[in-house]
């Protein structure tokens, strides 16, 4: 695949395997622990800073070959997972999310002063090494290693939700009680849990420095821990995937329309609110209904083709509304205005708009109306069609 993609979509490419493998990780804990950690992202920065000493370590030849290195990042997470896990899981629910937040945030606070650990403003720099026969000096290699590295890991976290400890994890979020009735140390599951949490999102930090060769503080601030949260919820914490398949898109929706508007952050805001209303088991839960239902694959795509019509039409409506009132709220536009003269056209998708004309408000809104109708037909037909099965 390499081979296909420019520069751009191979280094988003990477970033969305880091993101897949940081939000796989945290699933482990709030997904099948009920654990939701708001301060995530302290394991994930601290991975990418003890990899990047490991790579910096005897004249900056590393501790090991440039491949292993994000090891480093796997003891530098569990590390510090194990000493954060053992005080915050004593406590659960809203308790146990405000432990991490704070621990997450005085990280944050201490980074900028400990320069000889994390580098002050100017962060950490490193250089990977040749090793193997591979230069590391490409994209592609760097794109290769980080592939091979997420797979492993998605594996081996595949694996732990088969054993007995993955099992109990699944209990410590539906009665953690009655585990304690029954004789299990809850405290030490929970301990563990989030320790193996911890660990693959040190690597994820890991391999972020490996492809950045490069990281400063701002890794522990506290819009990475609500990414990877919101990134986990939009794909769907009930599926193993859910969270790995939510991270990529929402990554991949990051570098696709961050250059293309300054509000790309509003529409994430927006994608995860529509989807936490209308989708509560996220993207994954589609694949869940098209399983499970006993409808015909032409039929459910006959639906499934009307649903995504009636989104369109509403998310055109959505960013021809958004795209106008920033420009119009624009400081350059406002110094154009005179007063006592109309105001000037505002140029958007190749038209110019004015502000004051009722049309130009007229077409989102008709935007807006066609969609939901469009979403409510199809959603009536459908529950139209289960009634008369069922009957």
């Amino acid at each position: 695949m390499p081979g296909f993609l420019s520069a751009t979509l191979l280094n988003a490419a990477i970033q969305m395997l880091i993101a897949a493998l940081f939000a796989s990780a945290f699933n482990v804990l709030a997904g099948q622990g009920g654990m939701l950690s708001f301060g995530h992202c302290a394991y994930y920065g601290i991975g990418a800073f003890a990899t990047l000493h490991a790579m910096n370590a005897f004249s900056g030849q590393g501790l090991l070959p440039t491949p292993l290195l994000p090891v480093f990042g796997a003891i530098g997470g569990a590390v510090t997972g194990l000493a954060a896990g053992w005080f915050s899981t004593k406590r659960s629910g809203v308790y146990f999310s405000m432990i991490t937040l704070a621990l997450a945030e005085l990280l944050h606070a201490l980074a900028p002063h400990l320069k000889s650990v994390f580098g002050g403003e100017a962060g950490v720099p490193s250089m990977r090494m040749p090793a193997w026969g591979f230069t590391f000096g490409s994209a592609a290699e760097v794109y290769y290693l980080t592939l091979a590295w997420v797979v492993v890991s998605l594996a081996l976290l595949y694996f732990f939700t088969r054993t007995p400890l993955g099992r109990l994890t699944l209990g410590l979020r539906e009665n953690a009680h009655r585990l304690k009735f029954l004789g299990y140390n809850v405290h030490m599951a929970r301990v563990m849990v989030f320790v193996i949490s911890a660990t693959f999102a040190g690597i994820a930090g890991g391999l972020l420095a490996m492809s950045n060769e490069a990281a400063n503080y701002s890794l522990f601030e506290v819009r990475l821990s609500s990414e990877v949260v919101l990134n986990s919820y939009i794909g769907g914490v009930g599926v193993f995937f859910g969270p790995a398949l939510g991270a990529a898109v929402m990554t991949f929706f990051g570098y696709a329309v961050s250059d293309l508007t300054r509000s790309w952050l509003l529409y994430q805001g927006i994608i995860f609110v529509a989807v936490m209303m209308f989708m509560p088991s996220g993207l994954s839960g589609i694949v869940a209904w098209w399983q499970g239902s006993k409808q015909s694959a032409a039929t459910l795509l006959r639906y499934m083709l009307g649903w995504t019509a009636g989104t369109l039409v509403s998310a055109a409506g959505v960013v021809f509304t958004v795209e106008l009132l920033q420009r119009l709220m624009a400081d350059d536009y406002q110094f154009s205005l005179v007063a006592g003269r109309a105001w000037p056209a505002i140029q958007l998708f190749g038209r110019a708009w004015l502000p004051g004309a009722i049309t130009t408000w007229l077409l989102p809104v008709a935007l807006l109306a066609i969609g939901i109708a469009l979403l409510k037909f199809t959603s009536a037909r459908w529950q139209a069609l289960n009634d008369t099965e069922a009957a």
